[in-house]
């Protein structure tokens, strides 16, 4: 028997969508990539690839992201401390890799992309890794000021967290020529 759609999945979906076409258009891209590296959808290198020097990026990205099958596993379920080293090491490695790219301008995105690559469970380690990695030497100062000050007090002091999983992941979509339309 399938499971069944209900009205709010519908909702969260669309509330999911319209977030993520709030980020900028270059913000939205990296997603997309990310996403296709992180999750090993389709050939991330033959579709985002428009340059040697993002060919490169891809290369770099695609490596660092071979921890993500690892954190999956790892995710701690709650806040004993011999869970989180093991944890939230690689995890501020690789977000200190996508924040250093320079293309996600905010918690916000940076939450979105993470919910998506790890998981609903990951949200509860996402403010620390995030600003962790934020405040780290290899982004100049004005960018680490950027990126601290996008995350708002209520996420960065959260209760709790929603156990729902996203359901909004986002695609290469085909530029269509509209002269050829008509």
């Amino acid at each position: 028997m399938g499971t069944q759609s209900r009205p709010a999945d519908g909702a969260m979906t669309l509330a999911e969508m319209k977030e993520f076409a709030s980020f900028p258009a270059g913000t939205q891209r990296y997603i997309r990539r990310s996403l296709d590296i992180g999750l090993e959808r389709e050939d991330p290198l033959g579709r985002w690839s428009r340059d040697v020097v993002e060919a490169a990026s891809i290369r770099a990205q695609t490596k660092i992201y071979g921890r993500l099958s690892g954190l999956r596993a790892i995710i701690p379920d709650d806040s004993g401390l011999e869970a989180v080293e093991p944890f939230m090491a690689p995890l501020v490695t690789v977000s200190a890799f996508d924040l250093g790219q320079d293309r996600l301008c905010s918690f916000g995105a940076y939450r979105f992309l993470y919910e998506r690559l790890l998981g609903a469970s990951v949200r509860p380690w996402l403010p620390g890794a995030f600003c962790a990695a934020a405040a780290l030497p290899h982004l100049h100062p004005d960018r680490r000021r950027k990126l601290l000050q996008s995350i708002s007090e209520a996420a960065a002091t959260a209760a709790g967290w929603s156990a729902r999983e996203p359901s909004f992941f986002p695609e290469w979509v085909e530029k269509v020529d509209t002269r050829l339309a008509h």
